[in-house]
C-alpha cells in the first residue's frame, strides 16, 4: 500500500472513529476494536484457509498493521489445525525461550480498502457497535438492580413484555413474573423491579419482576421515607402476588413506631403500595427478637393462645381458639403459609382443644417413661414431666441446681434420681447392644466378638449391615474384603431379596 493511500485511510479511519463515537456515545477505544476486529476479518477472508489474524491501529494515526498468529503446540504428532497451530519444536527455532500455549505472530501485508473489504468492514463494524451500546446499556443498569423503575410497554410476545426503560434500554418482563390477573397493552406505562441481568448467545439481557418480594420492599421505601433514611428496617418479607402478603418491619428509633409509619395517615401509605400490586392485600407486622411474640405478631389477624417451639426440628406448633382455627389457617392454608415464609420456621396450626390432647397424649408417654425407669410414682413422675423434663438424658446429666426449683427435693434424692436415670440409659445401652448381637450373630461367619465390632462401627442390625459397601468395614478387626463382601450379600439377602 502505498505511503499516501496509508495516510488516507488513516484519516478516513479517525474520521470514523470520530463520528461514531460522537454519534453513539461510545468510547474511541470501543470503536477501534470494532474496526480492528472488522479489518481482521476482511484479511481472512483473503485466504483459502481459517487463519487467525490480529490487526492493531495507531489511535493517532489511523495507520494499521495486521499480523497472523499461530498458537504454539506440544505435540510429536501432525497438528489438528496447522493454519493456526505450530509444533513447539518448530517455534523454538526462531524463539528459544517460546513454551506451549504461547503465541508466534508474523506481520503480513494488510487488506486494502476494496468495495468488498468496506462492506465486510461495515457488517462486522454494524455488530460490534451494537455490542458496545448494549455493554454500556448493561453497564448504566448494573447500578439499577435491585430498584424499582418505571417502563413502557413496548412488545407483546405469548409468554413475555418486551418493556421500554428510555435510552435505548430494553428489558423483558416474562408471564410468571407478573401479577396473576394483570393484563398491559403496548404503550402502557408500568413500575417493575430490575430484578437481574442474565447473558445469552444474544447478549446481556435486562430481566424484569412484579412479583417478587424485593418488588414489595423498594415500592415501599418509596412510600415510607424512614425506610430510605435507614431509621425502619424491613426484616422480611412473604408474597402471595396478587393476592396478600406480610412485611415485618423494625424501627431503629424508639420514639417511632414502625407499623404506623409503613401504614400512614389513614392507611395512605400501605394503600398506595397495594394498588401498585393490583389490589395486594398487606400485613405489616411489628418485628420482635422474642421469637414467640414475633409469631405472635406474623400470624395477625388471628390470636395466638399458645406456642410451643422446637429447635430440633426448626419447628413451631402454634394453638388458637377453636373457632379462630379457620382464620388462623387463612384461605387454602395463606395465613399460616406466608407466616411461616417470614419466619423462616415450619408453623403448625392446631386448635386448643387439639393441642391440649397433644399434650396430654405427651405428657402420659414421658410420665410413663419415668415411672417404669425411675422407680418413683405417678404423681412424682407427673412433677417432673410439669417442670420441663421430657427424657432420661435429661434427668441424667442437666446440672443438680436444675432440680432446685422442684419443692421437697432434697440433694440426697435428686442425687439418687440422677443415678436411676443413669442406671437405666445403660440398661437401655446394653439391651440394644445385646439384641444387635442377636441379630447380626444370625448370619453365617458372624460370631458374637465380630457382632461386638460391627456394633462399635455403628452397624447395629441387619438392614444396617446391609447398606455397606465392603470399603466401609475393610478397617474392623477379624474383617477382610472377602468375609465382608459375604456378611453384606447374606444380609441383604436376609433383609431385601428374601421378601
Amino acid at each position: 500500500m502505498a505511503q499516501q493511500e496509508k495516510t488516507k485511510m488513516g484519516k478516513e479511519i479517525i474520521a470514523i472513529a470520530e463520528a461514531l463515537s460522537n454519534e453513539r456515545a461510545i468510547p474511541r477505544e470501543k470503536i477501534f476494536e470494532a474496526l480492528e476486529s472488522a479489518l481482521a476479518t476482511a484479511t481472512k477472508k483473503k485466504y483459502p484457509v481459517d487463519i487467525a489474524v490480529r490487526v492493531t491501529i495507531d489511535p493517532k494515526e489511523g495507520g494499521y498493521r495486521t499480523f497472523r498468529r499461530w498458537t504454539v503446540v506440544d505435540t510429536e504428532g501432525p497438528l489438528e489445525n496447522p493454519a493456526c497451530e505450530i509444533s513447539l519444536q518448530a517455534a523454538q527455532v526462531d524463539h528459544p525461550g517460546i513454551a506451549a500455549g504461547d503465541v508466534v505472530e508474523e506481520e503480513i501485508p494488510s487488506v486494502a480498502f476494496d468495495r468488498i473489504t468496506i462492506q465486510t468492514a461495515k457488517q462486522v463494524l454494524s455488530q460490534k457497535v451494537k455490542d458496545a451500546e448494549r455493554e454500556q446499556m448493561i453497564a448504566e443498569h448494573r447500578a439499577l438492580l435491585g430498584h424499582v423503575v418505571n417502563a413502557t410497554v413496548k412488545k407483546q410476545g405469548r409468554d413475555f413484555l418486551v418493556l421500554d426503560l428510555g435510552n435505548n434500554a430494553e428489558a423483558v418482563l416474562r408471564r410468571e413474573q407478573i401479577i396473576p390477573h394483570e393484563t398491559f397493552g403496548r404503550g402502557d406505562r408500568v413500575k417493575v423491579l430490575l430484578s437481574d441481568i442474565r447473558s445469552d448467545s444474544k447478549g446481556a439481557q435486562l430481566i424484569c419482576s412484579r412479583t417478587s418480594p424485593e418488588f414489595l420492599k423498594e415500592l415501599f421505601a418509596i412510600e415510607v421515607p424512614e425506610i430510605g433514611e435507614d431509621i425502619i428496617e424491613i426484616m422480611g418479607v412473604a408474597r402471595d402476588p396478587g393476592s396478600r402478603a406480610k412485611i415485618a418491619v423494625r424501627s431503629k428509633d424508639k420514639r417511632i413506631d414502625p407499623r404506623g409509619a409503613c401504614i400512614g395517615m389513614r392507611g395512605a401509605r400501605v394503600m398506595a403500595v397495594s394498588n401498585e400490586l393490583s389490589g395486594e392485600k398487606i400485613d405489616v407486622v411489628l418485628w420482635d427478637e422474642n421469637l414467640a411474640q414475633y409469631v405472635t405478631n406474623a400470624m395477625e389477624p388471628a390470636e395466638v393462645s399458645r406456642i410451643i417451639i422446637n429447635e430440633d426440628t426448626h419447628s413451631i406448633d402454634v394453638a388458637v381458639a377453636d373457632e379462630n382455627l379457620a382464620l388462623a389457617i387463612g384461605r387454602n392454608g395463606q395465613n399460616v403459609r406466608l407466616a411461616s415464609q417470614l419466619l423462616g420456621w415450619n408453623l403448625q396450626v392446631k386448635s386448643e382443644s387439639s393441642m391440649e390432647e397433644d399434650l396430654k397424649a405427651e405428657m402420659g408417654k414421658t410420665v410413663k417413661l419415668f415411672m417404669d425407669n425411675l422407680n418413683v410414682d405417678e404423681e412424682f413422675a407427673t412433677v417432673l414431666a410439669d417442670a420441663g423434663f421430657a427424657s432420661l438424658d435429661e434427668i441424667a446429666y442437666v446440672p443438680p441446681e436444675e432440680f432446685d426449683f422442684i419443692e421437697g427435693l432434697e440433694p440426697e434424692m435428686v442425687e439418687q434420681l440422677q443415678e436411676n436415670a443413669r442406671n437405666a440409659i445403660e440398661a437401655q445401652e446394653q439391651q440394644s447392644l445385646a439384641a444387635g448381637i442377636t441379630a447380626l450373630c444370625q448370619l453365617d461367619g458372624v460370631d458374637e466378638d465380630l457382632a461386638k465390632h460391627l456394633m462399635e462401627h455403628g452397624v447395629t442390625d441387619l438392614e444396617s449391615l446391609a447398606e455397606q459397601a465392603t470399603d466401609d468395614l475393610e478397617d474392623i478387626e477379624g474383617l477382610d474384603a472377602k468375609k465382608a463382601g459375604e456378611i453384606i450379600m447374606a444380609a441383604r439377602n436376609k433383609c431385601w431379596f428374601n421378601q
